[in-house]
């Protein structure tokens, strides 16, 4: 890989996990009905995009600008751009379980549960402990499949696997409701 594709990568990366910490940040302290996102500062992913797809161009076995490419697919909120760069990317590599389970969401938002559940159930069996895979299965089982007995399953995992910290007291939360009927 070239020493330029390598700085750009790590840059974009840089960026994106800045952009996303401040962005998730601003959504922790806003009142409900606020939009938090007007207050953080503008991420330029289109920039970051033209950037990645020139990268991808020239080296179409760079993995890591596919993945990339995808997450600011992702975070633009561009779920079947994101699905095919994640397909690029598994194309290379289709063992990597936060791929699955970025791709498994943006399968998701399309509505296209089968392929979801499948994509979060590869990524569980290829790292038992991948928390959100779990976590992102409970969700389409329990909203979207009505299917409570298995989010209840993939829940219950999820908790074996991480019983302490702020997304198993969420699990607990949801499975609280679930069960006496609240949701």
């Amino acid at each position: 890989m070239k020493k330029e594709s390598i700085i750009i990568i790590v840059s974009a990366l840089v960026v994106g996990v800045l952009g996303g910490a401040i962005l998730s940040n601003s959504k922790k302290d806003s009142t409900p009905g606020e939009n938090p996102a007007a207050s953080a500062p503008a991420i330029d992913y289109q920039q970051k995009i033209r950037t990645l797809k020139e990268i991808v161009a020239k080296e179409p076995e760079n993995r890591n600008a596919w993945v990339q490419l995808g997450h600011n697919y992702f975070d633009s909120t561009q779920p079947m751009k994101a699905i095919e760069a994640y397909d690029k990317a598994l194309e290379l590599d289709g063992n990597d379980p936060d791929v699955l389970t970025d791709q498994g969401v943006m399968y998701r938002r399309f509505g296209w549960y089968d392929k979801a559940v499948e994509n979060f159930t590869k990524a569980n069996k290829l790292k038992p402990d991948h928390k959100q895979s779990l976590f992102n299965l409970g969700i389409v089982y329990r909203d979207d499949l009505q299917d409570t007995v298995k989010a209840k399953e993939a829940w219950t995992r999820y908790l074996e696997i991480a019983p302490e910290g702020e997304g198993a007291d969420k699990v607990r939360t949801m499975l609280d409701h679930m069960e006496n009927g609240h949701g």
